[in-house]
């Protein structure tokens, strides 16, 4: 029961992250295409971070543990639009205006060439689970991101570049 995201309209952007075009997600990804995400990393008040684990059901890393919430900027939508619009699909969390923007991260093979616009929101909870989307979610320390970070096992490629960027740009 893989869950049918092959034919989601996106933006192809050029290096300035500028549309060029719009195509099929599927073939954004098999042609190695420059396209948009947000990552949005939530923490509570002891400063934890919660992540999701992927469902094993999607099409890219299955069952790999990810950022609070992300996804695709769809064809015609901001990265504000976005990821208002995840929050809300992926964890119940109704926002009237986007969280507050870390740092965007270009394009690389390591995050599927996509332009990854990073958000911090500040919520302790609760959440209602996309549970098409996401098999299981919880709260983590900073150190144990870190140690999980530096094996680089059952997390996301893309996850550890954003968790690796927030630390060089003065952590969390």
């Amino acid at each position: 029961m893989e869950l049918s995201t092959e034919h989601e309209l996106l933006s192809v952007v050029d290096e300035q992250d500028r549309v060029v075009e719009q195509r099929a997600r599927g073939e954004i990804h098999k042609l190695g295409l420059r396209h948009r995400a947000v990552h949005v990393l939530i923490f509570d008040l002891d400063s934890r971070i919660f992540l999701q684990q992927r469902s094993r059901y999607k099409d890219v890393n299955p069952g790999l543990w990810d950022s609070s919430a992300a996804g695709h900027v769809d064809a015609g939508e901001t990265y504000d639009q976005c990821v208002v619009r995840e929050l809300k699909e992926e964890l119940g969390v109704v926002l009237d205006k986007p969280p507050r923007q870390l740092f965007k991260l270009p394009p690389m093979a390591r995050t599927g060439m996509e332009f990854c616009q990073v958000y911090r929101l500040d919520h302790c909870g609760p959440f209602e689970l996309n549970r098409e989307e996401i098999s299981q979610a919880r709260w983590y320390s900073s150190d144990e991101i870190d140690d999980w970070v530096i094996r680089q096992i059952g997390l996301t490629e893309t996850f550890c570049v954003i968790w690796q960027a927030l630390i060089r740009k003065g952590g969390v």
